[in-house]
């Protein structure tokens, strides 16, 4: 029976791809594809807010820093997926496990609080717009993206210590794809209940205010819109609320389910499917969703893009 020494030695087999063994060369190209999409998109609209000065405008600072979040979890977890479809090394060490699980909590634990202030962002331009530079000044706002920055990575501190002095002596195979918390916890032979009621204490106090806070927002936001008499305008901001809204749900309520739910309940057959959507849709929806269908962005690409074009016909 293994010790935590044992563990940290030998460290953990990543089998989330275990049955489908036959598709690992379609898996890695889709992975490496939504991989790289992730990080061009996300690197362009940073890029794009920067070069352009938009990042002194709240909005725009805010989505650069959902950005930035977005570019460091899917950079979190998935290499190493990339690496096990490629070379077929299953193998993570125990280290690598719990720093892959500390960082990744803490980024979903930031893009909940960030979601939940550009959400707070929206109704404040839309709905109190003569107050807005004056709530969401500049000194607001940094203190608002470091206090998400502080919360996430402090918040799972307390379950990563815990889970370091856990002994894994029922299995060293994890049925996932990346070290997940509900995975270490059902691997483990000792009590647990202590880490699950902490988790449970984070997503009620982080993940479900910021859910009711984004909800609430996009609702007087709509309320708002329903006094637009042009029809058109009317359409084009409820196109813009339901996306935002969808994306937000889709995150939320996926990651919501899978760490509120009690370990003995846990399947991997469902978390895989929710895993996916929170660790590699929403990274790569967001940018294109809050981003790349601004006026301004798609202004400053067109601008970006004819520059670079004419930059690329002088070298010639």
């Amino acid at each position: 029976m293994p010790d935590r020494n044992q563990t940290s030695t030998n460290g953990f087999i990543l089998q989330g791809f275990s049955c489908y063994t036959q598709l690992w060369v379609p898996l890695f190209c889709l992975f490496l594809l939504v991989y790289l999409l992730t990080l061009q998109a996300n690197v362009l609209i940073s890029v794009v807010i920067y070069k352009t000065s938009l990042w002194h405008t709240p909005m725009y600072f805010f989505l650069c820093n959902l950005a930035f979040i977005d570019i460091f979890t899917t950079s979190i977890y998935q290499p190493k997926i990339l690496s096990v479809l490629l070379t077929e090394d299953s193998t993570i060490s125990f280290n690598a496990c719990l720093f892959q699980l500390h960082c990744f909590i803490s980024l979903i634990c930031a893009e909940f609080v960030s979601l939940a202030v550009m959400a707070y962002d929206r109704y404040v331009a839309i709905c109190n717009p003569l107050r807005y530079m004056t709530v969401l000044n500049r000194r607001v706002c940094v203190i608002l993206v470091i206090t998400c920055w502080i919360v996430a990575f402090t918040e799972p501190l307390p379950r990563t210590m815990l889970i370091s002095q856990l002994p894994f002596c029922r299995s060293l195979v994890i049925d996932h794809f990346f070290c997940d918390l509900t995975v270490l916890i059902k691997l483990s032979c000792r009590d647990t209940s202590l880490i699950e009621l902490l988790t449970y204490i984070s997503c009620s106090v982080i993940g479900l205010p910021a859910f009711v806070l984004i909800v609430s927002s996009y609702t007087c936001i709509i309320f708002t819109f329903l006094k637009i008499r042009s029809a058109t305008g009317r359409k084009k901001a409820f196109s813009t609320c339901t996306s935002h809204l969808t994306v937000v749900i889709l995150f939320c309520c996926s990651t919501l389910i899978t760490y509120m739910i009690p370990s003995s309940q846990y399947s991997s057959t469902l978390s895989k499917p929710f895993s996916f959507l929170y660790t590699a849709l929403t990274p790569l929806i967001n940018p294109f969703i809050y981003s790349l269908r601004n006026k301004d962005i798609k202004c400053c690409l067109s601008w970006q893009r004819c520059v670079t074009l004419i930059h690329c016909y002088l070298l010639l």
